[in-house]
Formats: C-alpha cells, sequence, structure tokens
C-alpha cells in the first residue's frame, strides 16, 4: 500500500516523493567514473536540497570476508541505518548499486581526485542534484539481525519453481513449500494440503517480500508450512526469477499475474483444490479481493493491512498519522492531510492541467482564510511558486499507470463481491493504513457480501509490516528485529485451522 511516506503538500523526502509507492524502492548509484573497484570503497556523504529541506545522505561501500563488494545506505534525519544493498555491480568504469529501499537512481562522475561525485539524484517523475564526497576510506556494513529469518535445513519440502504465463509471455519465479510426510504417524497419511499465494505489497518485491532485510513472507511460509498448509510466494515483474515491464503495469496487471500463479497452483499434485486461498499485504490486500471475485475456486483470503476504504481517504489519513509520528502537531498533520486529498481530488476529477491547478489553488486559498495562522506559518500555502511545484509533481505522477490506478481505487465493490470467507487484520499502530476507520470500511462491505465467514480484527501494538514497534513510526521498520508478530501469525494460523483445514 501506500508505504513509507515522510511527505504531505508541504514536504517531499528522500524516504517518498508526494507520488511515491513506498516499501518498494529500487536504489541504483551509477558512478561513471575513471575509477576501479578498490577506489570506490568507503564512506561517501552528501545531501539533497528539497523545497528548503537538507536530507542527508550516506553510501557505505566495502567488501566482505570473499573480498565481495558490499554496500549500505543511511539517511539520518529519518533515522534509517544500514539499508542493505541487494547488489553491487562493477562495469568497466562504473559502479551499479542496487537496493530494495528506494524508488531512485543516482548518476554521477568521479573526479580526478576519486574524492567526489557529482551528478544527479532521481525519483519519481524528476531529478536533484547531489555531490557526493568520500569522508573516509573505509566502511563497516553491519549485520541486521533477523533472528525469525528461516534457515536451512527445513522441517517441510522447499522447491524453487519457474513456470511461464504464455499469453502474456511473462516467467514467474516462485518458491513452494509444503509439508513433509510423517510416516509416523498411525492414521491416513495425508497427501494433499490445504494452500495459500502469498501476494505482496506496494513496490517491486522478491518472493519474501524483503524490507530493510526483514523477509516476511519466508516468515509467514515457514509458519503456515509447519502447521499443515502448502506455501507458495512470487517474484513481482522484473525481479527475481520473475520477467515482465514492471514500470509500466497496474495493480490489474498484477491481479493477473495472481491469477497465472493459480493457475499453476492448481496442477501441483501436492495441492488441495479444494482449499486454496489467497494472503495479501498491503496492496496485496488490495489484490486479493479483485481475484477472488474472479476466480470462484478461492474459497478464503487473509488481508493483511489491505484497503477497506477509497485509496485517496486513506492516503489522506496516512499522511496525518506519519506526519503525527513524525512529530507535527495535530493541526499542521491535519492540514497536510487536508491539502494532500485536495490536490488528488481534484485530479480525480479533472486531469487537465490548467483547469486542475486552477481549482486547487483556489481551495487552498479559500482554506487559507479561516486557516489558523500557527498551522499557515508552518504550511505556508500562500507560498505560489512552492504550490505550483508541488501540483506539477502531482500532475506528473498521473504519467505512471499504476498511481493513476491506484490514487483513483475503492475496494468497497470488490469487497462486497466476495463470497469466501474473510480473515482482515490491521496493526493498531499502523501509521500507512490506519487501522479503525479502514478495519470499520471492511466490515461495512462484507456484510454486505455474500461471504460465509468473516473476521475483522485489530491487532494492537503492531505496525503496518505486523511488527511490535516502539516508536511506529516508518522510519523504525529498518531497526526493530522482529520481521512479523508472532501474536499475528497464531492469530493467522488458528483462523485457517479452524475456517479451511
Amino acid at each position: 500500500m501506500a508505504g513509507i511516506k515522510k511527505t504531505s503538500i508541504e514536504t517531499v523526502t528522500i524516504m517518498g516523493t508526494f507520488c511515491k509507492r513506498v516499501l518498494s524502492f529500487t536504489l541504483v548509484v551509477w558512478l561513471c567514473a575513471k575509477a576501479s573497484a578498490q577506489n570506490i570503497t568507503g564512506t561517501w556523504e552528501g545531501a539533497l536540497h528539497i523545497q528548503g529541506n537538507e536530507i542527508p545522505v550516506v553510501f557505505h561501500i566495502a567488501k566482505d570476508s570473499t573480498n565481495k563488494l558490499v554496500a549500505s545506505f543511511d539517511s539520518p534525519s529519518q533515522h534509517a541505518f544500514n539499508l542493505p544493498c541487494n547488489e553491487v555491480i562493477i562495469k568497466e568504469d562504473s559502479v551499479i548499486l542496487r537496493m530494495a529501499v528506494l524508488n531512485g537512481k543516482y548518476a554521477g562522475v568521479l573526479s580526478k581526485d576519486e574524492k567526489q561525485v557529482t551528478g544527479l539524484w532521481f525519483q519519481g517523475a524528476g531529478s536533484l542534484p547531489l555531490t557526493i564526497n568520500k569522508t573516509s576510506e573505509s566502511a563497516t556494513v553491519k549485520e541486521l539481525k533477523r533472528p525469525q529469518t528461516p534457515k536451512p535445513p527445513y522441517p517441510y519440502h522447499s522447491m524453487d519453481v519457474v513456470y511461464l504465463n504464455a499469453a502474456k509471455n511473462i516467467q514467474y519465479g516462485a518458491t513452494l513449500t509444503y509439508p513433509e510426510l510423517d510416516s509416523t504417524k498411525h492414521y491416513p497419511t495425508v497427501t494433499t494440503y490445504p494452500a495459500v499465494i502469498l501476494i505482496t505489497g506496494s513496490g517491486q518485491q522478491d518472493r519474501d517480500e524483503t524490507i530493510f532485510n526483514h523477509k516476511s513472507f519466508a516468515v509467514i511460509a515457514d509458519y503456515l508450512t509447519k502447521r499443515g498448509f502448502a506455501v507458495m510466494r512470487v517474484d513481482d515483474r522484473g525481479i527475481g526469477k520473475t520477467t515482465g515491464i514492471y514500470d509500466t503495469s497496474t495493480t490489474v496487471d498484477f491481479a493477473k499475474d495472481v491469477e497465472a500463479s493459480l493457475d499453476f497452483l492448481e496442477k501441483q499434485s501436492q495441492v488441495n483444490k479444494e482449499k486454496i486461498g489467497l494472503i495479501g499485504h498491503s496492496e496485496g490486500g488490495m489484490i486479493a479481493p479483485m481475484v477472488a471475485d474472479e476466480r470462484k475456486e478461492i474459497k478464503f483470503i487473509v488481508l493483511l493491512a489491505g484497503p477497506g476504504i477509497p485509496i485517496i481517504d486513506l492516503m489522506q489519513l496516512q499522511i496525518e498519522a506519519v506526519s503525527s509520528s513524525e512529530g507535527k502537531s495535530f493541526a499542521e498533520a491535519k492540514a497536510n492531510g487536508f491539502l494532500m486529498h485536495t490536490v488528488w481530488e481534484e485530479l480525480n476529477k479533472n486531469e487537465d492541467s490548467a483547469t486542475t491547478v486552477k481549482n486547487i489553488r483556489i481551495k487552498i486559498s479559500d482554506w487559507s482564510k479561516t486557516a489558523d495562522t500557527a498551522v499557515l506559518s508552518k504550511v505556508r500555502p500562500s507560498d505560489t511558486t512552492k504550490i505550483n511545484d508541488q501540483i506539477a509533481q502531482a500532475i506528473a505522477a498521473l504519467k505512471s499507470p499504476w498511481f493513476k490506478y491506484f490514487i483513483a481505487y475503492n475496494p468497497q465493490p470488490y469487497l462486497q463481491k466476495l463470497n469466501c470467507k474473510v480473515l482482515a487484520l490491521n496493526g493498531s499502530k499502523d501509521v500507512q493504513v490506519i487501522a479503525a476507520p479502514n478495519l470499520a470500511g471492511i466490515k461495512s462491505a462484507l456484510q454486505k457480501s455474500k461471504s460465509p465467514e468473516y473476521d475483522v480484527t485489530e491487532i494492537q501494538g503492531l505496525n503496518h509490516l505486523f511488527q511490535t514497534c516502539i516508536r511506529c513510526s516508518p522510519s523504525e521498520y529498518n531497526d526493530l528485529e522482529e520481521t512479523f508478530s508472532p501474536k499475528a501469525l497464531e492469530i493467522i494460523g488458528n483462523w485457517l485451522q479452524k475456517n479451511v483445514q
């Protein structure tokens, strides 16, 4: 779903732009230089200047025990440290770092003294100048503690598979896990198992939904397989073993990808075809009802912070909650949410930029006349240049097919058409999908559905990633060692045991 957003109509930071999908990122750092690998290692520091705000950035590039280059990234002002780069590539004079945390690219040229890189930071539809300087010849890449990540040997079968969607000319890479037969049992051996497909959230995710080195889907698959389920988790388009073009795809395309995975799963001899379901996190919880409405063989779905109210309303609540979690006053947070909603409401009505800008400016002007002066001093909606720039960014966001579909999406019709069992969960401390109004929306829709059984539950103390949180802001995701709450796993497992097994 909408992810790490320290943003509003007022502020754009490195962890998100006004229009970005969060928790989905690909950072590419390309140093077009006359440098060899040893000249790249070290600590590199710089700062992005965004609308009067300075956002420090730090890159750490080092070699591990096998002499392989590894790297990490810090955004100190957002309390985000040691974000691991998942790939380091050196080709002739260039260095490329890929990372599952930022939807951006930095391209620059190394100075002759090999101490500075001058270039541009690209994110979304725009770019910003960014110069980074080497501040140390050494860099330490710390190992992140993720104690829940499953490690082999597993007490169950785990097989990596590749399959095709011939109609779309897409290859999918996935992992299928299923229980080990127990020959010591004194009752007929079960040879087929109820099965689930895990559906990732917003952004280009691998099959484990790796976020800040947390492998949430690997943890969920491990837990459910041990409880007697076959579990399939799949790489998104353009990552891992899955092909296809990601950037021009929409949520509808991702739903078709899930259907392709369903077609494959139904052919597996280990799977009980009468007991197949979906578990979707965030945007995955938006996709699951779409697929279940199309494919009646889906008998159950689990929504993990899936949307229950229109996305534009959910985004407004998100902006308010994230602003508050990062220290903004209640009044300022509400103002940020209102201004964001105003922009996207007009964009959903009318894509014509001239008309849209005019209508947005009128609404903002009317609001400013009655707004609290203290809030106005923080938000400054009367700054014509700034407002025009931000409106332009919002209009540019519509160039993304995904975002255009996403911001106009209303989950209610899909939920109301469901004819399968449903478990909907939200963390009470989720600042991206606010639990109370979201779950109320899901419940009201399911009351109108033909679902034979549904349970809507708010789990206390958990964030958007279903971690037990402390500050409970998006900037904390990386700091927490817990990947997925054992309490949440138990709730899912017990519900599935009762309603599916």
